[in-house]
């Protein structure tokens, strides 16, 4: 099941009190206004397309969605979060830096909240948890940093990106290197390649995401017998890189290859494949025959 661990029971591990969260009537931090922002700024930029649309303006939006979507499937997922294999440096942390135009956050965040998410998946201390609906499993959560921080804790559980030098420059200066992009974009062509570009780019890449988090913890199919939400949406598959195939995810988490099957797309799979080919990612973790039968369902 991978090398998370479940609820322990100790103080940190109390439920939360569970009731109706307000959302907007609520004290908000410069966090959560600053990720608000850059939501609705990507969304908005969307939104405007249309008026300044270009093709060539439109193709780069979705070579950045490809680029930045895939490096977070491959480096802030399965790279840092699960350990699924290993990288030399140099090609770490170009991957981790390229993710950060995906306007996810800064590794250190993104990996602490998805080892929450598996640690105390379904329960009371689950960060994104459909059982609160799925808006809030869906975007809403990412505006709630307290209401977070209350349920999961302080980020005590990445110490191994914390004791690195690279994540930390990352955590403190992510803004700097978002706003140089952008800038960089608009110098570039203009506000049809901000608004076809950054923005379409940056809409599709967050929800495919959130749909990771949302969709696929109510609909779709179970593969394997994790007792948990987790679904399989086979028609995701491609345009999350191979996330949706979450069902096996949860049954496997320490797993580099998520569509499990030869018919089940798996973008992030192939890369890391490709780099396993030319001997650059080692240790690569696949669930063994073993696992398998623990994880399947009784017949």
């Amino acid at each position: 099941m991978g090398d998370t661990t479940k609820d322990d029971g100790s103080s940190q591990s109390k439920a939360v009190r569970r009731g109706k969260r307000a959302f907007f009537f609520r004290k908000w931090t410069r966090i959560d206004v600053m990720r608000a922002s850059a939501v609705g700024s990507v969304h908005l930029l969307c939104l405007l397309a249309p008026f300044n649309f270009k093709w060539e303006a439109f193709q780069f939006g979705v070579i950045l969605a490809i680029v930045t979507s895939l490096s977070i499937t491959f480096s802030y997922h399965r790279n840092l979060t699960h350990r699924s294999f290993k990288l030399p440096k140099w090609l770490e942390y170009p991957f981790a830096y390229f993710a950060l135009f995906a306007l996810q956050g800064h590794p250190i965040d993104w990996v602490s909240t998805h080892r929450f998410h598996h640690q105390f998946t379904d329960s009371d201390r689950d960060p994104h948890s459909p059982i609160e609906g799925f808006w809030f499993s869906h975007v809403l959560w990412i505006f709630d940093t307290a209401y977070i921080r209350e349920k999961c804790g302080g980020r005590d559980n990445v110490m191994d990106l914390k004791q690195q030098w690279f994540y930390r420059f990352l955590r403190n200066t992510i803004g700097l290197h978002i706003l140089s992009f952008w800038t960089l974009v608009y110098l570039w062509g203009g506000l049809p390649y901000l608004t076809c570009g950054v923005g379409v780019g940056g809409a599709i890449g967050y929800n495919g995401t959130w749909l990771i988090n949302s969709a696929c913890h109510i609909w779709g199919s179970q593969a394997w017998n994790t007792k948990d939400t987790s679904r399989n949406v086979w028609w995701l598959g491609p345009f999350t890189m191979g996330e949706s195939w979450h069902n096996n995810h949860h049954a496997f988490e320490a797993s580099a290859r998520h569509g499990l099957e030869w018919y089940q797309v798996d973008l992030t799979w192939y890369l890391i494949w490709f780099f396993q080919a030319l001997g650059l990612a080692t240790d690569v973790k696949l669930p063994t025959d073993a696992q398998k039968r623990k994880m399947a369902f009784a017949r």
